[in-house]
C-alpha cells in the first residue's frame, strides 16, 4: 500500500518521514494554504532525500504553465489536482507531461459526488478521495464516510484521504480497500510541522495490520 503524507515543508523532516516508510510526500502549491511551500523550497526537501519516494505537488485551479514550471524546478514526479480542474484541463496536461504521475482529487460530499470517478478514470493515473469542506479544499482533519466507500472499486488506483491519524487508520481500511493512503492534519503538531511520532505509529499500526497490501 502507498502511504503518502502530505505538507511537507522541511527537509529533515522529509526525509524523516521518508526513512519511517512513506512511499510518497506531497507538496503544498497553493499559495492560499497554510502548508505552501515554494518551488525553490520543494526542492531543498528533495535534495535532502536519501531514499528513493515519489514527490508529489498539490496544486488548485492554477495554470499548466505554472504546474509544468513547478515540476521542472522542483524535482517532482508527481502532479496531484485538487481543484474544480475539468476533463479538458486534465487531458491537456497529461499530454504535456507525459512522464508525470497525475493524480486528481475529488472531494466527497455526497454519494452522489462518486458519479464522476468514471470521467476521470481514462484521463489521470491515480483519483484521491478527500472530505468536502465548503472553503478549505484539504488538510481539514474531516473524514469521509468510509461506509459508504465499502464497494468503491474504481478502474484505476486510489487514495483515501480525509482526516485520517495513527488512531483511526485501522478502523478505515477495515471498511474500505483503497490502494494508497494520505495523511496530512493528522500527523501534525501544526500545518506544516509533522510530528514524527506520530508518523512513527501510523506505520507501527500499518505494519502490525495482517495482511498488509
Amino acid at each position: 500500500m502507498r502511504v503518502k503524507i502530505c505538507g511537507i515543508t522541511k527537509p529533515l523532516q522529509g526525509n524523516a518521514i521518508a526513512q519511517l516508510g512513506a512511499t510518497a510526500l506531497g507538496f503544498i502549491c497553493v499559495p492560499t494554504s497554510p502548508r505552501y511551500v515554494t518551488p525553490a523550497q520543494i526542492r531543498a526537501v528533495v535534495e535532502q532525500l536519501s531514499v528513493d519516494v515519489d514527490r508529489i505537488g498539490v496544486f488548485a485551479n492554477t495554470t499548466i504553465e505554472v504546474i509544468c514550471q513547478t515540476v521542472a524546478t522542483a524535482g517532482l514526479n508527481g502532479v496531484q489536482l485538487h481543484g474544480n480542474e475539468s476533463l479538458e484541463f486534465c487531458d491537456r496536461l497529461r499530454r504535456i507531461l507525459p512522464e508525470i504521475e497525475l493524480i486528481k482529487a475529488l472531494r466527497v460530499q455526497t454519494p452522489e459526488s462518486l458519479l464522476q470517478v468514471d470521467a476521470y478514470t481514462n484521463t489521470v493515473d491515480t483519483l484521491l478521495l478527500d472530505a468536502y469542506h465548503p472553503t478549505n479544499l484539504g488538510g481539514t482533519g474531516q473524514t469521509l464516510d468510509w461506509h459508504t466507500l465499502r464497494q468503491f472499486s474504481p478502474d484505476c488506483p486510489w487514495f483515501l484521504a480525509g482526516g485520517l491519524t495513527a488512531d483511526n487508520i485501522l478502523a478505515a481500511l477495515s471498511q474500505v480497500n483503497p490502494n494508497g493512503i494520505d495523511l496530512s492534519s493528522g500527523v501534525e503538531r501544526s500545518p506544516g510541522d509533522k510530528d514524527l511520532d506520530r508518523v512513527a505509529q501510523l506505520f507501527e499500526k500499518l505494519g502490525a495490520r495482517a495482511p498488509v497490501q
